[in-house]
């Protein structure tokens, strides 16, 4: 048995390292360390409720606008605020638009350029994939970098820039628009799907989000097999990443793209069937993290956020280990489609699954981005107001690209009392709880084929990327 320390990973948005155990070629144990500690809840602690607006984007530079909406949405309910019809519809398309450029990123900037790597030199693809996806050579970044920096045009006519726009408020947005800027919008989205057909998928969107099996997507390689969302597959089958980085936890999503009372990908969750999501369950437990304060798991309403590192101590992260009702959750795409019962992605957790549920996100939301453009009303209002009462609390739950997002803020005497926030890479990268259970990525890392001195971790790399990790959200 062999013990083995990997990182900092490269590729992945802020710090992470991730300690295993070999045994026999595979990985026994494993146990995922966020080394950089935040302090964005200790920020907030008086100030007033408003400036969270300005505070949490802050969080993150690439899902800044997932942290905007879910403190909006915290503060709306604090205040008993609606947003307006036209407000929601601008604020799905700045969202949509986030999550879309978030994960055409992944797959062509820090997932697939593994596959170009020396190590596959000996695979009848690797010729093809080296020339397509290697890092910073490769023929396709410029291609979804183009595509990417137009769609988000949209950020600057809804949201004057991106990232850390002021422009979504609990009551909507603050940026109305024109019928000439509307039109614009439409034209910016149909550009995009217009590059999702030509080279990704290769046909028309539509029928990609009409793929339930198997043999469907078989079918396709076979109708496209030059797209690049045939060459993953291809790849995915001789590597059989549908065996790699495996988890059967509970499968959660708080409903993304609301309108109304309903969500275009619904909430709840998936434990062997379909169920509603009590949030009252959610509970943080620190027995592993380096903090204090906390003696046993508590809801983020009374949490707290106390780092005290003490090395002779059982805790090896920064990162708190979130459950729901006591159970390791999955969240991120997959988990929404899953919750969602989209029939292609019914075998659960893996690393192949994972990055489909992504591509498939990019076909399923296009279309109705489109229908979003359309219902925009210029000459209505785009946001509603309300004070802020002097005692009050809200949650604002959201589905960035990598998951479900959580802000929960306590208000008294006007100002912030308290404020926590639970990040998608916090659900998916927590260390152990007080019963000691692994998190979602130490129980997927199980398995994971390496050699003997762990040197060779292109697979270890492989399961940890397909979760997209971004760790500078998930300690705060």
């Amino acid at each position: 048995m062999s013990r083995r320390v990997l990182g900092p990973f490269n590729r992945v948005e802020g710090d992470l390292e991730v300690q295993v155990e070999i045994e026999d070629g595979v990985v026994t144990e494993a146990w995922v360390n966020s080394p950089l500690f935040r302090g964005f809840e200790q920020i907030l602690q008086g100030k007033d409720p408003r400036d969270a607006m300005v505070y949490t984007p802050r969080i993150c530079g690439i899902c800044s606008v997932s942290q905007s909406v879910a403190a909006a949405t915290a503060l709306a309910q604090a205040q008993g605020l609606q947003a307006t019809s036209n407000g929601q519809l601008a604020t799905n398309l700045i969202l949509a638009a986030e999550n879309l450029a978030d994960h055409l990123s992944h797959f062509y900037l820090f997932f697939m350029p593994d596959f170009a790597r020396e190590c596959y030199q000996q695979q009848s693809w690797y010729a093809d994939t080296q020339a397509r996806f290697a890092a910073q050579t490769g023929s396709s970044a410029p291609q979804m970098l183009k595509a990417r920096a137009e769609l988000l045009h949209i950020t600057g006519i809804l949201a004057g820039k991106w990232p850390h726009s002021l422009s979504i408020q609990p009551g909507g947005t603050t940026r109305a628009i024109e019928s000439q800027e509307r039109i614009r919008l439409l034209m910016i989205v149909n550009n995009f799907g217009a590059f999702l057909e030509s080279q990704l998928f290769g046909g028309a969107l539509e029928a990609v989000a009409e793929l339930q099996s198997e043999d469907d997507l078989s079918a396709w390689i076979s109708q496209y097999p030059d797209c690049d969302f045939s060459r993953f597959l291809k790849i995915a089958d001789k590597l059989e990443l549908q065996i790699l980085g495996r988890s059967k936890p509970i499968f959660m999503s708080y409903g993304a793209y609301q309108n109304g009372a309903s969500h275009l990908f619904k909430r709840g969750i998936w434990n062997q069937t379909y169920q509603q999501l009590d949030t009252a369950l959610i509970t943080e437990d620190i027995t592993h993290s380096w903090m204090r304060a906390q003696t046993e798991p508590r809801h983020p309403f009374d949490g707290s956020t106390i780092p005290y590192y003490d090395e002779d101590s059982h805790a090896y992260t920064w990162c708190k280990a979130p459950r729901l009702d006591g159970q390791v959750v999955e969240v991120g795409a997959l988990a929404r489609q899953i919750v969602n019962g989209h029939p292609l992605i019914k075998t659960g957790g893996n690393v192949r699954n994972r990055v489909i549920a992504r591509l498939l996100e990019l076909a399923l939301l296009v279309p109705e981005m489109k229908k979003w453009c359309r219902e925009l009303k210029p000459k209505e209002p785009f946001c509603s107001h309300a004070p802020v009462p002097q005692e009050a609390q809200g949650i604002g739950l959201v589905e960035a690209a990598r998951g479900s997002l959580g802000h929960w803020v306590r208000i008294h005497n006007g100002n912030i009392l308290n404020y926590q926030i639970i990040a998608p890479t916090t659900w998916n990268f927590s260390p152990r709880d007080q019963q000691n259970v692994p998190g979602v990525l130490e129980q997927a890392l199980l398995g994971t084929p390496v050699d003997k001195d762990g040197s060779d971790s292109v697979a270890i790399q492989h399961v940890v990327r397909s979760f997209d990790p971004c760790m500078v959200c998930t300690v705060h």
